[in-house]
């Protein structure tokens, strides 16, 4: 199979936004998120990190984009494919996938 192993970040943090209060916390979303798309999408490549907005690793481009959600304000969590936003606050699954599926990623139906 020669498919790409695709990124799937998110960043966050242990406090939850203040926008997104009854929502689910950002490690929560995480471990959420890797169980679902590893079921939607079952033995396809896919690595998952996560980054704490005011803790970033040693990584510029993380450590950027980290910044960059505290500036401008973004709701987190923090999803993206590939480095493309595709979810902020409350993430959702359709849309998620529907970025995937763009790689080559086929969803297992039920």
């Amino acid at each position: 199979m020669g498919q790409k192993e695709v990124e799937i970040a998110i960043f966050g943090a242990e406090q939850i936004c203040a926008s997104c209060v009854n929502l689910p916390s950002s490690i929560d979303t995480y471990e959420w998120l890797q169980a679902a798309i590893s079921r939607k999408f079952p033995n396809q490549p896919f690595r998952f990190t996560y980054t704490d907005i005011f803790q970033p690793p040693d990584d510029e481009e993380k450590k950027r984009f980290a910044q960059k959600v505290i500036d401008e304000d973004l709701f987190y969590p923090v999803i993206l494919v590939e480095g493309k936003i595709v979810g902020e606050g409350n993430a959702r699954l359709k849309t998620i996938y529907a970025e995937l599926e763009k790689y080559g990623y086929i969803p297992e139906e039920k």
